[in-house]
Formats: C-alpha cells, sequence, structure tokens
C-alpha cells in the first residue's frame, strides 16, 4: 500500500483505523430518494459515487419496515461505482455475471426502469438464493436469476447482451474494515490465485458480449495484481477490446482508464475498468411470443392487479404461475434457473394462492386491495412479526401490505382481520 500510495499512505492508514463507511441506496423502482426522505426521522447525506447513493445513518439498518419492503439496499457507499461506470440504459441485455448478494444487480435493475432484461449469475447455491431473496425484495419484474458456472453460461448465453458486469471474487482488501474475516483469510497467494480465476471468469464474459458491447471489470481490492494486472493481461490477450472513459468523476483514475477508489474518497475501496468489444449491434432483445393464459389464470390476475402489470406472458411450472420477461428468449437446457420473471401464483388444493413475489413488485395502485401503514406504526411491525392485525371490515380478499407507499408484502381480509400472508422466512423475530 505505500508503495501504491506513496505520499498518501500516512493519510491512508488514518482513515484505515477509523470508522468504515455505511451506505443506501434508495431502490427507484420503488420510491424516490425524497419519498424516503420523508419516511426516515434522521437525514440523508448523499455520496458521490451515485446519483441514487447516501451515507446510511447507523439508527438504519435491515429490521427497518421500509428496508422489508424494498425501499432501500445497504450498500457499502464506493460498490455502487461500477454499474455507474457500466452505463446501464433502459430497454438493455444486461448480464451480472457474479451478482449475489444482489446489490449491483438490483442497482442495473433500476436503471433499466423495468424495460429490457437483467440476467443475475452466482455459482454458489446459498449466495444464488440470498440473491434471489433480494431480487424480490426489491421488486424487479424483468430478471433472470441462475445458479450455473460462468463458463458454461456465458457459452450457453453467447452473443446475448449489451452489457456485462464482472463484479470479480477478490482478495477483498477493501473490506477489511467491515469485515474480519476477509483480513485473516487474506495472503499473498490467495492473491495470486484470485487474479488466476479473474482473468479466466473475464475471458468467459467476453462470449456473452454483442459486439459493439460494454464490459465491467471491478473489484473490492487495492492490489495491482487482481486488478490493473488483471485488465492488462485480458487487452494483451483480446485485442478485440479496448479500454473506455466512463466519464466519471469519482475516485481517482489509473491505467488504461480505470479508476481506483479509497477510504480517502469516500468509500471503503473499489476498482472497476469499463471495455467495450469492437464492432456494432443492434440494442436491447426480442420479445419472446408466449400462447394465451387460460382464462382461469386471467381471472386470478384480475382479482388481484388491475390492468394486469407484468404482462400476460405466463407459464406454468410445477404448479407455480410465473409472468416472464418479454425478452426472456433463450435456449436454457442445461443451466440451473432459479427464477424468471415474477411468481404470480400457485395452485394449492385445486385453488389459485397468489405469492409473495408478485405483491414485492407490484405498486399500490396495482393493486385491487391495499391498506398503507406507516414505518413507524405498531401494525407494519406486528405484521412483519406474522401476526394478524386489524383492517377496515369493509375490506375483503387478498389485499397488499404497503408502507408509506411502498409495497412489502400481502394478507387475506376478512371480517376485519387480516391474516398473515408475509413469507415466514422474512419475519422479524421481535
Amino acid at each position: 500500500m505505500q508503495a501504491l500510495l506513496g505520499d498518501e499512505y500516512e493519510q491512508f492508514l488514518q482513515y484505515y483505523n477509523g470508522d468504515n463507511f455505511r451506505g443506501l441506496r434508495v431502490n427507484t423502482l420503488k420510491c424516490t430518494a425524497q419519498q424516503l426522505q420523508a419516511a426516515l426521522s434522521c437525514s440523508l447525506q448523499p455520496t458521490p459515487f451515485c446519483p441514487d447513493g447516501y451515507y446510511l445513518p447507523e439508527e438504519l439498518t435491515g429490521n427497518h419496515p421500509l428496508h422489508h419492503a424494498g425501499a432501500f439496499y445497504i450498500q457499502e457507499p464506493s460498490a455502487t461505482s461500477a454499474v455507474e461506470m457500466l452505463g446501464v440504459q433502459p430497454g438493455e441485455q444486461v448480464l451480472d455475471l457474479c451478482a449475489a448478494p444482489g446489490g449491483k444487480s438490483t442497482q442495473i435493475a433500476a436503471k433499466l426502469q423495468g424495460k429490457g432484461l437483467l440476467w443475475s449469475n452466482e455459482i454458489v447455491k446459498s449466495r444464488a438464493n440470498i440473491l434471489l431473496s433480494n431480487i424480490e425484495r426489491m421488486g424487479v419484474r424483468n430478471a433472470v436469476v441462475s445458479n450455473c458456472h460462468p463458463e458454461t453460461l456465458c457459452a450457453a448465453l453467447s452473443g446475448q447482451f449489451d452489457r456485462v458486469l464482472v463484479d470479480a471474487p477478490c482478495s477483498g482488501e477493501g473490506m477489511f474494515r467491515k469485515n474480519s474475516d476477509a483480513k485473516t483469510e487474506w495472503s499473498a497467494e490467495h492473491v495470486r490465485s484470485c487474479a488466476e480465476r479473474q482473468l479466466h471468469i473475464l475471458n468467459s464474459a467476453k462470449t456473452a458480449l454483442k459486439p459493439g458491447g460494454v464490459l465491467v471489470y471491478s473489484t473490492c481490492t487495492f492490489s495491482r495484481e487482481e486488478n490493473e494486472s488483471v485488465i492488462a493481461r485480458f487487452l494483451a490477450e483480446n485485442p478485440d477490446f479496448e479500454p473506455e472513459d466512463a466519464q466519471v468523476s469519482f475516485g481517482r483514475p489509473t491505467e488504461n482508464l480505470a479508476r481506483r477508489i479509497f477510504p480517502m474518497d469516500g468509500g471503503e475501496g473499489h476498482f472497476a475498468a469499463r471495455l467495450r468489444k469492437s464492432g456494432e449491434s443492434a440494442r436491447g432483445g426480442f420479445e419472446a411470443p408466449f400462447g394465451s393464459p387460460s382464462p382461469e389464470v386471467l381471472d386470478f390476475y384480475d382479482s388481484l392487479f388491475a390492468c394486469r402489470p407484468f404482462g400476460e406472458r405466463t407459464e406454468i411450472i410445477n404448479n407455480k404461475i410465473y409472468i416472464l420477461p418479454k425478452n426472456y428468449n433463450f435456449d436454457t437446457k442445461g443451466l440451473t434457473i432459479l427464477r424468471a420473471g415474477v411468481i404470480l401464483g400457485e395452485t394449492v388444493k385445486n385453488r389459485f394462492e397468489p405469492h409473495h413475489s408478485a405483491f414485492a413488485a407490484a405498486k399500490p395502485s396495482d393493486c385491487v386491495n391495499a391498506i398503507d401503514l406507516d414505518c413507524e406504526s405498531d401494525e407494519i411491525k406486528r405484521y412483519l412479526h406474522g401476526e394478524e392485525i386489524a383492517v377496515s371490515p369493509q375490506i375483503k380478499g387478498y389485499t397488499a401490505v404497503c408502507v408509506n407507499g411502498i409495497t412489502a408484502g400481502f394478507g387475506k381480509a376478512s371480517g376485519g382481520r387480516l391474516k398473515n400472508k408475509y413469507p415466514k422466512g422474512l419475519r422479524t423475530l421481535k
């Protein structure tokens, strides 16, 4: 670090002996910064890394009702820099190849604004399930979540994506203040093995990119071996790629137009490089054809949501009704897909029951029935704990439960009571 930073080394040590930076990103799929600020009793200070990023007040945690509702994602501030450099536009097809736990994927989803397609992949099954949970919580409608080896996935999806993000597994030097495990796992040999794996992942990722597409490589480590050296080796092996200026002002420039972030720059630490593949390609993907859903499915859909907000491209798999993204048009044979699109409901004892996934992705105005609770109310705390709550006797049937205008889940209303349908695995313990 001394060789890397020179005169700034002492300043780096001062920062490194202090408290780590904590941040959140407002989920613009569900709310605005103004809406979140109005609902919170604390003020939000912006970070320099993305327009929706803020430093996290100490009193705000993952147990907050608005976090349950997907209004924000708790994310280390500088971790938002890579997606900013990716430059996602609505309607594009984007692959996040090493996506768990989902911070960057849900940031991409917000930039897509429900248009185009997000494909989020994670090789480790347990982490892929966490990724899926966060995709669902944040209300993403147009995502595919897979659990595949990067080489297998990219070969199967060759030339399909406008943009690919490789937030590569690394030695995590930028996480030492936040995560003591990263510190104890570090070794010089680990750095070298990470660099070899990172280059291998990049060489897989290039396959999935369209001609003219953009690839961003990022890590949360400081070592040159895993950052500048990996990019230099990749460019030497792949003359059809060239570095590109991402036109951002945060952090500091380094080789091949990449950017570095140190704690002195307002975040724990990140590296990102933007590369463009030669050639030209039409942006976006093709909408896949779909058959007509059964009248029973459409009646069920219309009983829950107005105007069919997720589209009508339905498919029933293992008794679950999926509403697939319009651009989901791939041969997925041999790939492990955890979910595509939104689960509308499932068949239970010859009847349809709604699924949490659909309500999490719905706006209050999409829902036939909805109640709105304040984030400080006893009712929302009891709901998130799994309890029944009182509602107006006029409300009957499946009902969205919203927090300050943001949908968190649903229940079933009858006789002035709301039977709780919040998933047991998401409920609070107190």
